[in-house]
């Protein structure tokens, strides 16, 4: 099992990168090739993988309104945006639910880019996190779930046990208040419970 690090928060003004303002939005963006470019420079030692996070917005491309996020399959770095993820962005008011709102689709993108830096594609098999969006409905309507495919890519990429791994989001969900995907892997961890049945 990896343990996630914290590193210390970097102020973008001291760093060389490329911005423009949104023609539609009006609101600056940053070339997310340059962010990777750094976090490459910058990957620590003992690091698996580094995932940069920030509020600014972010583009790939200058044809490119935007991007969610992005990330390396071979140079282990990545980076989203919660900019989209949040409807001040869109001049929407935010409700009381707003935070949750927030964690959960900034949960999907975490989960979703990181598994990039472990080298899954997209998926194109089952409704899955690693399907790919472009735009808020789209990233709104993958699940929080890898598919059965791209479980078993991850799986055979860094090794893990799936029950602990389920026991484990199950917990993560009740302690967020996530009670669709609580009761998902609730539903999925009966499942191996019930094929395991008699079987010592």
């Amino acid at each position: 099992m990896m343990d996630p690090k914290i590193l210390p928060t970097t102020d973008i003004r001291r760093l060389d990168l490329t911005t423009r303002t949104n023609p539609y939005s009006q609101n600056r963006q940053l070339l997310t090739g340059d962010i990777l470019r750094n976090l490459r420079r910058n990957l620590p030692g003992n690091a698996f993988c580094v995932l940069a996070i920030t509020m600014e917005d972010l583009y790939p491309d200058p044809h490119w309104n935007f991007v969610f996020g992005q990330a390396s399959l071979q140079d282990r770095v990545g980076v989203f945006s919660f900019a989209r993820y949040d409807p001040f962005f869109y001049g929407e008011s935010r409700s009381s639910q707003y935070q949750k709102l927030l964690l959960r689709r900034s949960a999907k993108v975490l989960v979703h880019e990181t598994a990039h830096m472990f080298s899954l594609a997209h998926c194109i098999y089952f409704k899955c996190v690693m399907n790919g969006s472009n735009h808020l409905q789209e990233s709104d309507s993958r699940p929080l779930s890898l598919c059965p495919v791209c479980l078993c890519k991850l799986q055979s990429s860094i090794g893990f046990d799936v029950a602990t791994r389920y026991h484990r989001l199950q917990q993560f969900y009740s302690n967020v208040g996530f009670i669709f995907e609580q009761d998902w892997v609730t539903g999925r961890l009966k499942k191996i419970e019930d094929s395991n049945y008699g079987q010592d």
